[in-house]
C-alpha cells in the first residue's frame, strides 16, 4: 500500500465528509477511496471513520491519525521543495481555481505551456465562479477578476481586464445601433448576474452616465452571455479577453465604442506570502509575464 497516498485520501475524506467528493477531487474511483481507507485502518489496526448513510465522521483514533497524516504530508511537501531547490526541478502538485470563462479562454493554454517547462509538476484546476475559502479547500492560487479583491488575501495583479459592449450584426440590423448609453433602455441587454446586473456605468472624457438596463436573460458566467450575443440575443457587456476574437472576425460588433465601461483587474490571490513554494512563485512570475503581453 502507498501509505502516503492513503494518508492523503484519508485527509480528503476527513475534510469533505464524503467518499464520493474525495473520489471526484482526487480523480479516482469511489471503490479505490474505500480501499485506501480500509488498508490504512488495517495497517493502524484502528477504526478511523464512523460511516452512516448521511455523513462520515472521525473517531478518536481518526482525530489523532488526521493530525499525524497532515504533518506527514506537509513534511513530504517540504522534502519535495527542498529537493527542487537543489536540482532546480519543480515537483509536487498545485491546486488552482479560476472563473470558467478565463480558464477556458486563456488559463488552460497558459498552464499547459507552464507544465511543458516543468514535467515533474502537476496542476489541479477547479473552474468555478463561486467564492471559495482558499485555506479550507487548500487552494494554492486563485485567479480572479475583480475591482476590489478580498482584502484578507494577497493580491498580485496579472493584467488589466477591460470590457466592451457587443452585439451580433444581425441583432443591430434588426433593432438599430444605440448611439447614447440611455438608448440601451430600449434594447435587449444580456446581464452578468455577479456584476452590474441591472445598472451599467459609462464614461467619455469627463462625462459619466449610469443606465438601468432591462435584461430578459442574465447568467452568472460570461461565456454563456457571449454565445447568447453571438446568437443575436441582445447586447452584452463582455471582457475583451473573450470578445476580441469574435470582434476581429466580424461575428460581433462593438457598441458605444466611444464610451468606456469600468475596467477590472485580473488578480492572482493567495493566503500568505510566508512559505510560498517555489512552484507557486514560478507560476506567478510565468502568468504575470504571459498576461502582461496580451493585447486585451
Amino acid at each position: 500500500m502507498d501509505r502516503l497516498t492513503a494518508m492523503k485520501v484519508f485527509c480528503e475524506v476527513a475534510a469533505s465528509g464524503s467518499f464520493s467528493a474525495t473520489a471526484d477531487k482526487l480523480d479516482m474511483s469511489r471503490a479505490m477511496v474505500t480501499r485506501y481507507i480500509a488498508e490504512l485502518e488495517d495497517w493502524l489496526d484502528a477504526r478511523l471513520l464512523q460511516r452512516t448513510t448521511r455523513k462520515v465522521t472521525l473517531t478518536d483514533a481518526g482525530e489523532s491519525c488526521l493530525r499525524r497524516s497532515q504533518q506527514m504530508l506537509a513534511l513530504m511537501g517540504d522534502i519535495e521543495e527542498e529537493t527542487a531547490r537543489h536540482d532546480g526541478e519543480l515537483r509536487g502538485q498545485l491546486r488552482l481555481t479560476s472563473s470558467m470563462s478565463f480558464g477556458f479562454a486563456h488559463l488552460a493554454a497558459a498552464l499547459s505551456d507552464f507544465l511543458q517547462q516543468h514535467p515533474q509538476l502537476k496542476i489541479d484546476l477547479n473552474v468555478s465562479d463561486r467564492t471559495v475559502n482558499l485555506v479550507e479547500e487548500r487552494i494554492d492560487l486563485a485567479i480572479r477578476i475583480s475591482s476590489e479583491p478580498d482584502p484578507l488575501l494577497i493580491a498580485k495583479p496579472l493584467a488589466s481586464c477591460p470590457s466592451v459592449l457587443v452585439a451580433a450584426p444581425g441583432y443591430l440590423l434588426a433593432h438599430g445601433t444605440p448611439t447614447e448609453p440611455a438608448a440601451l433602455t430600449h434594447h435587449r441587454c444580456l446581464s452578468y448576474a455577479n456584476f452590474g446586473k441591472s445598472r451599467w456605468q459609462f464614461q467619455r472624457g469627463e462625462e459619466q452616465q449610469s443606465v438601468n438596463v432591462s435584461s430578459r436573460l442574465s447568467a452568472n458566467e460570461a461565456t454563456v452571455l457571449l454565445h447568447a450575443a453571438l446568437a443575436g440575443g441582445g447586447i452584452a457587456l463582455q471582457p475583451t479577453y473573450l470578445a476580441q476574437p469574435y470582434l476581429a472576425a466580424g461575428q460581433l460588433q462593438a457598441v458605444l465604442a466611444d464610451w468606456a465601461v469600468p475596467a477590472m483587474t485580473i488578480y492572482a490571490l493567495y493566503p500568505s506570502r510566508r512559505h510560498l513554494s517555489p512552484a507557486v512563485r514560478a507560476l506567478l512570475d510565468f502568468l504575470h509575464a504571459r498576461f502582461q503581453a496580451q493585447p486585451w
